[in-house]
């Protein structure tokens, strides 16, 4: 017997590669043979075909890739890697050939393509190819919809239970041909060989013994392993069945929202043509009625940007569809706003010999030409905070609070990142002055700021949007020349309440510093600390604006903050700028270090997982630093705008005569404007001569008791928007 078996393993050691029917041949002496099916490769093809557009630009060059079942097709074949014009599955498709060089896919439903090939040898090979692929596509359906018996997850099971008896199979060979190896060897042992041949075989022995013992090891963890799998197989079913429902479901409502789409489209496109040509009425394409609903269905990529005249889709942000889609009535163009204003002249005014006389005095109380300002109020400025209003929309979806507190304090320092380059002045508001921002068809939200005290100045400002959340602050400015620099002091607090949660958060704004008033380029920097507070949960976030220091060897601008639970533990820390963008970064792990400063206080150390992104400074705008360095937001606060209330600082005339370059025009309305306010203040003085104080009462906020903070603060009443629906603005003061 040992020779017989030495020999196999010399047959076996010149191909280390044999299959186990080929080891159930040599072991067992019979033939075996097991039929090889190896998947055949995914059917592809490729190439440009001409594909019916629509009426405007006919046939259109257009990309094709036959793969798996499913014909797609792109504009170029750069756009492979990114944007998929259409795609049919060709296991519902039905083909049909048209003439020498055309051809038709349909699935029956919203997509049909008419396409045209170069050639008819062509079009045969794109017609076999389709063929072929729709058969295989359907069977393959065919074989996923037949049960879970049929499913992937069986296949897999029953491959990996094949695969599992071939081991068992092997081992089975391994150890009854270990077995009697074993017992030959024995049997040599027992004839006495010299001392060195029986230690040879005794260790020979023992190894063969190791060798039965592993691989039975190993088989009996892959039948652990198949009875693990067939454990879970339910449960793959049930998820793959979800998987698969789901999918269904979601291309069920691609197809509803495509139809939807292209009846609006179509709708706005035949009004749009009447009015362009109402006595065409014999326009036709090349037989194809039916293609100009396949064009509305599937070509709305093509359309919009080869022919805008004749489209508009809704889904764009610059258009507002109505309840009822029934009519190109409904589709609403959004106001087209301004990219521009006109560039500011080159005045040159020394502001030294202005601000000279000015030191350690409140500039507030101080008239200053328009040379040194930006055609706009300190209320349109108060509203340039909404500019990363996206920020509150990405908070009000947040689950938890401590990650709702990180896109808080990111709108916090965001509203600073409009200062970096901005050295001007924005005009002291009358008392009384509005300005509202209704951005609620384009960003889904409502703003209205209101001069509610002169003395101090004071704005109050309420935002309410449709997206869960409502913001609203007083804002008192103090300023202060101090020879060298001009702080600038936001008095007063925020406050941020979102819908679903009730979470209601504050904060107060840190000190704007304007250097180099003397000599030298103006540039603006931002200091101080800000703590965001949830009062719902108690969760705090404490920022740190650090000051320019020519000696520091951080980034200029620096931001950094920790979000703490109302217990203290750190769970996020902020970093960044507030010119530029900010990270969070999830805490797993914080110690204390060693003494930092000169107080002897202790560094805390945190362990984070890497930084994501929270907010990110937009672009300026082309030739921005010749518009006052205005963001694309801030171009827009200004611009005329019918039915807004008269008191609104877009009819102020002095910065309507600024903002067009007037100046020496602009002073002088400024100063009648003053001299106007300051008789109206003698006027109340007069009518309330027994009061020790101004009676003067605001429009549109109601002054009462902050019952977060305690502060005396002024609430929206309502009223604002009711009465513009009516154009009825009585009670407004007359105050331009």
């Amino acid at each position: 017997m040992l020779p017989a078996l030495l020999l196999s393993a010399g047959e076996l050691g010149t191909n280390m590669s044999l299959s186990v029917s080929s080891l159930k041949l040599i072991f067992w002496g019979r033939v075996m043979s097991e039929p090889k099916n190896p998947t055949p490769a995914a059917d592809t093809y490729k190439g440009w075909v001409f594909k019916w557009t629509n009426y405007i630009k006919g046939y259109q060059r257009r990309w094709f890739v036959l793969s798996n079942g499913l014909l797609s097709y792109y504009r170029t074949q750069a756009e492979m890697g990114h944007t998929c014009r259409g795609t049919i599955n060709l296991a519902t498709a039905t083909i049909t050939v048209d003439d020498a060089c055309n051809f038709v896919i349909s699935n029956g439903g919203a997509q049909t393509y008419h396409l045209k090939a170069s050639c008819e040898v062509e079009r045969q090979r794109w017609i076999t190819a389709l063929e072929l692929a729709k058969a295989k596509a359907a069977r393959l359906q065919a074989e996923s919809g037949g049960g879970s018996q049929n499913s992937e997850v069986q296949a897999a099971l029953r491959t990996l239970g094949s695969k599992v008896e071939d081991l068992s199979t092997c081992n089975d060979l391994i150890s009854k041909h270990g077995s009697a190896l074993q017992r030959s060897l024995s049997e040599l042992d027992n004839l006495r060989l010299p001392g060195e041949a029986g230690d040879k075989f005794r260790q020979v022995t023992e190894r063969a013994t190791l060798f039965r013992i592993t691989s039975n090891a190993m088989i009996n963890a892959c039948r652990d392993f198949l009875a693990l799998a067939q454990a879970h197989n339910k449960r793959w079913q049930k998820a793959l069945l979800a998987e698969r429902e789901q999918r269904v479901r979601l291309e069920e409502a691609l197809e509803q929202l495509a139809k939807q789409h292209n009846h609006l489209e179509r709708a706005f496109r035949g009004a749009a043509q009447a009015n362009a040509a109402p006595d065409n009425k014999g326009a036709t394409g090349p037989g194809k009625g039916e293609a100009s609903d396949e064009d509305d269905d599937n070509e709305f990529f093509d359309a919009v940007e080869e022919a805008p005249e004749f489209i508009t889709v809704p889904a764009d942000p610059q258009f507002h569809k109505s309840a009822s889609p029934s009519s190109s009535r409904d589709l609403v163009p959004l106001k087209k706003r301004r990219t521009r204003i006109p560039d500011k002249p080159n005045y040159s005014l020394n502001l030294w010999s202005i601000m000279k006389n000015c030191i350690g005095k409140d500039l507030s109380k101080i008239p200053m030409p328009v040379n040194f300002n930006e055609p706009i109020s300190m209320l349109q400025r108060l509203s340039e905070d909404l500019e990363y209003h996206e920020l509150l929309d990405k908070a009000a979806k947040c689950h938890s609070s401590l990650e709702q507190m990180c896109y808080v304090a990111a709108f916090c320092v965001s509203a600073y990142s409009t200062t970096v380059y901005r050295t001007g002045k924005p005009f002291n508001p009358l008392l009384g002055e509005t300005f509202e921002l209704d951005r609620r068809r384009e960003s889904g939200y409502r703003s209205l700021c209101e001069q509610v005290s002169h003395h101090p100045p004071a704005a109050a400002h309420h935002v309410i949007s449709e997206r869960g959340w409502t913001l609203r602050q007083e804002i008192t400015v103090a300023s202060k020349f101090r020879g060298k620099y001009l702080s600038i002091m936001p008095l007063g607090t925020i406050h941020a309440v979102f819908a679903k949660s009730n979470n209601h958060y504050t904060w107060k704004k840190v000190t704007t510093t304007v250097h180099n008033i003397i000599v030298g380029k103006l540039w603006i920097d931002q200091s101080g600390e800000i703590d965001v507070v949830n009062h719902t949960t108690g969760d705090r976030c404490h920022l740190k604006f650090a000051p320019y220091s020519y000696f520091s060897r951080d980034i200029a601008r620096k931001v950094t903050g920790v979000v703490m639970d109302k217990d203290g533990k750190a769970h996020y820390v902020l970093s960044g700028t507030w010119d530029e963008k900010m990270e969070f970064s999830r805490v797993m792990q914080s110690s204390r270090g060693g003494e930092n400063g000169t107080e002897g206080k202790q560094k805390t150390v945190y362990q984070t997982l890497k930084a994501r992104e929270l907010w990110k400074r937009n672009p300026l705008p082309d030739g921005a630093e010749s518009m006052y360095f205005f963001t694309a937001l801030a171009l827009t606060l200004n611009e005329p705008e019918e039915g807004v209330a008269p008191t609104d600082s877009r009819r102020r005339p002095d910065q309507r005569l600024m903002e067009d370059g007037r100046w020496d025009e602009a002073n002088s309305e400024k100063q009648r404007l003053e001299e106007k306010q300051r008789s109206a203040r003698r006027e109340r003085e007069r009518e309330a001569a027994s009061v020790p104080h101004d009676n003067y009462k605001s429009r549109w906020f109601d002054r009462c008791e902050d019952q977060i903070t305690g502060e005396q603060i002024h609430i929206y009443n309502g009223g604002y928007w009711e009465a513009k629906e009516l154009g009825s603005w009585e009670g407004c003061p007359d105050i331009f």
